[in-house]
């Protein structure tokens, strides 16, 4: 009996191959600005281009992002299932599109929402925030113009906010008015939003799950304030929730917290992320309205197309169905004790991190992912009294040599001049790589003390990292 088998000689690696086109095709780069002329082999392309993503980053060590990283073997399969399918095309995939409407049903379920559940999916979040902004625009110009009043200068108010919410006010000329940070408050206040709304105010959005700091906002206590404003002035300012990392992640994690999704009912809408806490593949978010009439008719397009009625409330027309589908997969497949047990044990692995990095002089926690709090992220910064021989860009630096990509950025407001860091704790991080990552941090750290940084830069400075 042979010790080892042999390999399977019908399937030679390209790079053995002796055919004349592939060793031209090894030997010279790919096109980078010019549409080539002629055919290649499929193959050595594959093999070309998948070693040249090598020099991506390790999506396993990206603590940066909000987004899944990890799909099981049978979201992969249902991908395949749908790679030639448009989403959009109702009448042509009508089980696609009854999956789609499950998914809206089971998230009006899920955040309470009082009767019939409209909504559709959308891209990621940041389609959903857009078209829950639209609705509000247009529910509010309609009440302008029953009430005899201009429309021309609509405004919202939040907190610091994704990048999303900034290029929803600058797309459909919205006046932003963000409240930012200060040294005593992270979130935005009650008291904080009243001094801002009036009548030309076509929504407040609150998050649940700050992208700087992953704290969640007080919905209740900012309804409140708000019912109390309608109470004395007349004043009727209605309330969307971002809930893009929160949508899924509260009502497992922390069912018993304050209401902050239909219960209340100045909450007209709700955005979410299927890719983030949804544990869906990229390309996937959902938008829900608490009632139909809280979605403006106009804003329904019924499109005659492929012989039957398609009414449609997003921006794009070609959407691909996997992701919808993979989502349902999810819901069905986790269940609401599936989900608290995933997310719970990622709080678990953050609340292990931060009381590890608690424990590094210089380090001051901010938000240690405790789920009554927030989402299950671990964010610190320097502390003041630490002797500064380097910054967190430093550190940042140090990490990503190891393959971690652990961000470093300013907050906004009064602490725009100060540097933080966070992780992202999400379903494939595991105790093992929180180990292989704090030991990294802790030699990084190590390092840095014994050879410090002469030239110092402010925060803003080297404070790109976006928030996606």
């Amino acid at each position: 009996m042979p010790l080892h088998s042999s390999t399977n000689a019908s399937s030679p690696s390209p790079y053995l191959s002796t055919d004349a086109a592939m060793l031209a095709l090894m030997k010279r780069p790919l096109p980078h600005d010019h549409f080539p002329q002629h055919p290649s082999e499929p193959e050595m392309v594959y093999q070309i281009l998948s070693e040249e993503l090598l020099l991506d980053g390790n999506s396993k060590q990206n603590l940066a992002t909000f987004c899944q990283t990890w799909e099981s073997p049978q979201v992969h399969r249902l991908m395949d299932l749908a790679i030639d399918k448009n989403l959009i095309d109702k009448d042509e995939y009508p089980q696609t599109a009854e999956i789609e409407r499950r998914c809206v049903n089971l998230l009006a379920d899920l955040w309470n929402a009082p009767g019939e559940a409209i909504g559709c999916s959308t891209i990621g979040s940041s389609e959903a925030s857009m078209l829950g902004g639209m609705a509000a625009k247009w529910r509010w110009r309609a009440r302008q113009q029953a009430a005899g009043r201009p429309t021309d200068r609509p405004n919202m108010v939040c907190g610091s906010v994704q990048i999303c919410w900034k290029k929803f006010a600058r797309y459909w000329d919205i006046e932003l008015r963000e409240i930012e940070m200060t040294a005593n408050g992270l979130c935005i206040s009650p008291e904080e939003v009243l001094e801002q709304v009036d009548e030309n105010t076509i929504f407040v959005v609150p998050t649940m799950g700050v992208t700087y700091h992953g704290l969640y906002e007080d919905v209740k206590a900012i309804s409140e304030a708000l019912d109390d404003l309608q109470a004395r002035t007349g004043l009727d300012v209605p309330l969307h929730v971002d809930a893009a990392s929160g949508g899924f992640l509260a009502p497992f994690t922390s069912p018993d917290r304050e209401p902050w999704d239909f219960r209340l009912k100045r909450v007209k809408s709700i955005n979410a992320s299927g890719h983030k806490f949804g544990m869906a593949p990229l390309g996937v978010g959902w938008v829900l309205f608490r009632e139909p009439e809280d979605l403006p008719e106009e804003l329904i397009f019924h499109v005659s197309y492929l012989g039957g009625d398609m009414p449609t409330f997003q921006i794009n027309f070609s959407r691909p169905a996997g992701q919808v589908i993979s989502q349902y997969y999810d819901f069905v497949r986790f269940g609401r004790d599936g989900y608290a047990a995933v997310h719970g044990s990622s709080h678990e692995i953050a609340q292990y991190c931060a009381a590890a990095l608690n424990e590094i002089d210089e380090f001051t926690i901010i938000h240690n992912g405790n789920p009554a709090h927030g989402i299950p992220a671990v964010v610190w910064t320097l502390g003041s009294d630490a002797e500064q021989g380097f910054t967190l860009y430093d550190l940042a630096d140090r990490l990503r040599m190891r393959g971690w990509q652990v961000p470093a950025y300013p907050f906004t407001g009064e602490l725009a001049n100060r540097a933080y860091q966070r992780i992202l704790v999400k379903r494939d991080f595991t105790r093992e790589m929180a180990d292989l990552l704090l030991a990294d941090i802790r030699k990084a750290v190590a390092h840095l003390r014994n050879h410090p940084v002469v030239i110092r830069e402010p925060a803003t400075a080297r404070g790109t990292y976006n928030h996606l």
